[in-house]
């Protein structure tokens, strides 16, 4: 069921206009933007054994669908005004499961071990944080910044999966840049929310 509050005043984005025009008229009525992020949960763990025994065919898009499952589910609560309180706290957890999940089993072995371990503890912390404020009775949505942060890990990630799959090593480095860049990202966006 949607709460009023985060549905009166929602501003599309424009993947959210895109979503509109294209693949919500496939999407069941039915399905909720919550059903989606239950099924991102649940391909955390083929996700996470697929990278473990080094099959790349099938766990780097596997990972690719699960990370854009997060995109989906925002777009569809936007567009069919379905934005929730459980999917405001339990969206945002699925995303850093799958994030920290591939981090701690793929970044800290094959980039910077310090980088992958700042995330790991960033990430940590922003999920003992949300603890704290949704037993405290409040409840935000992610803001630009842990959305940016989201984006700029996805794709760090991807490069770095891409690199140890297809063998190019280049997207070693690049991946190394772009996770540095999301480390910084979020360490503001954590700021962000103190303040």
């Amino acid at each position: 069921m949607s709460d009023d509050r985060w549905n009166e005043k929602i501003r599309l984005l424009p993947h959210d206009r895109i979503y509109a025009r294209t693949l919500d008229a496939l999407m069941p009525r039915w399905i909720v933007p919550n059903h989606v992020t239950v099924l991102r949960f649940f391909l955390i763990a083929p996700v996470v054994y697929l990278l473990y025994v080094g099959n790349y065919s099938w766990g780097v898009p596997l990972f690719l669908f699960a990370a854009l499952t997060d995109a989906l589910d925002g777009s569809m609560a936007r567009v069919r005004r379905k934005i929730t309180r459980w999917g405001i706290v339990y969206d945002p957890l699925a995303d850093k499961l799958l994030i920290g999940s591939v981090l701690f089993l793929i970044v800290l072995r094959h980039i910077n071990f310090y980088l992958g371990l700042g995330l790991l503890l960033v990430e940590s912390l922003m999920i003992i944080g949300g603890w704290m404020m949704w037993r405290r009775g409040i409840v935000q949505p992610a803001n630009f910044f842990g959305k940016l942060k989201m984006v700029a890990e996805v794709v760090g990630i991807m490069l770095l999966l891409i690199a140890l799959w297809l063998d190019m090593s280049l997207f070693v480095d690049l991946s190394n840049g772009t996770l540095s860049v999301a480390l910084v990202v979020a360490i503001v966006s954590l700021l962000s929310r103190l303040y």
